[in-house]
């Protein structure tokens, strides 16, 4: 029998909790050795009564079915023995035991890997950061790892896969189960320009409860974690809770003081446990030495002060001309009005589409698919984009509205 059979045996023993298959197996001398214990070697270890009886029950059909559902849906399965599984995590208090992961096989201990953690309800403000942090990051060479819930963990992935970036998801739930629809595309997506990890099998459904057994995979593949918003009571400081505890470094965006939506960021900073970050640069400054051969040179860092005997830079007079004329605003509608023509080179062709399909009426989705021809990831990932960039308002209903209105010259 395969010694993988017995990882998933003892893996999926209901009372398990996290850690305790890899300390049973390694305090064993392995996960065959646990399956050919008896009750009274299991009463020796002081195991919990329940888990004992579970251990006590040897079918292996659970196994095996995972194993088929693995096979067909082209998941591999990594357990804490195999040479492939990242030194860093196999480090941590409670590793898990076996890694279920779909996509390419990443070499985290060589790469410069930052966790980008923050609120699902995360204002624009947090948005536009998780996805300033996400594309950065991405561009100089570094693997973001998140999770895929709406607000900054969705925003980052997708701006750093749009920058041409590597991404790690790690979920909360089986691989094939795809948990919040709303980012289905990242499903797809995550597993062509990186990884999908779990230590979930295959049709595990996402619980509550598994977010923050999940995060200590998070911060535990990582060099450091980036908070970008947060409230004081939030699975974020956890997170970074969590990566502290793990030698980890951690950072955090400031946010405006009295928002409850940055309270736990702030706090972060206020009690030195996070290093105030206004960008990538900030992050990727503590590991340059160490991974420069990893890590692609990023722009020249503007100088705050003029150095001594240093001269203002002359003040060249406008050129004299007509002004152009402003943009008419509707204040009572919140929308900035503007041409076709001169908004056509901040939008890609399928984001034209959308804003043109909405005009000024608010749409679901669907509507968009029908009215555009779009297909619907592409629909979705574009009202995901715009929405980011305070282009698009998320109404109640899941309406989509739009606050610039394209329209063609006359």
């Amino acid at each position: 029998m395969s010694v993988l059979k017995y990882w998933l045996w003892l893996t999926t023993r209901p009372s398990i909790r996290p850690g305790e298959a890899a300390a049973l197996a390694e305090r064993l001398g392995g996960a065959e050795q646990v399956y050919v214990a008896d009750r009274a070697e299991y009463e020796l270890l002081g195991l919990p009564s329940k888990l004992r009886e579970e251990l006590c029950h040897k079918e292996m059909d659970w196994p095996e079915r995972i194993l088929e559902d693995c096979a067909r849906r082209n998941i591999r399965i990594l357990t804490i023995q195999d040479a492939a599984y990242p030194e860093r995590l196999r480090q941590i208090d409670a590793p898990p035991a076996l890694l279920y992961v779909k996509g390419k096989n990443l070499p985290f201990d060589e790469r410069v890997v930052i966790g980008v953690v923050g609120s699902r309800r995360a204002s624009p403000y947090g948005i536009e950061k998780a996805a300033e942090l996400g594309r950065d990051l991405a561009r100089r060479g570094a693997v973001v790892v998140s999770g895929v819930a709406q607000g900054v963990d969705a925003a980052a992935l997708r701006s750093a896969i749009r920058a041409g970036g590597t991404v790690c998801s790690v979920l909360g739930g089986g691989i094939d189960v795809v948990y919040p629809s709303s980012s289905a595309d990242l499903y797809r997506v995550v597993p062509q320009v990186g990884t999908l990890i779990s230590e979930y099998p295959p049709g595990t459904a996402t619980e509550g409860w598994h977010y923050p057994i999940r995060n200590r995979i998070i911060s535990g593949l990582s060099l450091g974690v980036a908070a970008v918003e947060a409230s004081v009571k939030s699975g974020t400081l956890i997170t970074a809770r969590t990566a502290l505890d793990q030698n980890r470094d951690v950072f955090a965006f400031p946010g405006l003081a009295g928002n409850p939506g940055s309270q736990g960021t702030n706090l972060l900073i206020q009690r030195g446990e996070a290093k105030l970050i206004q960008s990538a640069a900030d992050i990727l400054v503590e590991y340059e030495g160490l991974y420069s051969a990893r890590l692609r040179p990023g722009p020249p860092r503007k100088r705050e002060k003029r150095e001594p005997g240093a001269q203002e830079a002359p003040q060249h007079p406008r050129p004299k001309g007509p002004e152009p004329a402003p943009q008419a605003v509707d204040n009572s509608e919140g929308r900035a009005y503007s041409t076709f023509q001169e908004q056509t080179g901040e939008f890609t062709a399928e984001e034209k589409a959308i804003l043109l399909a909405l005009g000024e009426e608010r749409l679901r989705p669907d509507d968009l698919v029908e009215r555009t021809g779009l297909p619907a990831s592409g629909v979705l990932a574009s009202l995901t984009m715009l929405t980011m960039r305070g282009i698009l308002a998320q109404r109640p209903g899941n309406f989509f509205e739009a606050l610039i209105l394209l329209r063609e010259k006359d």
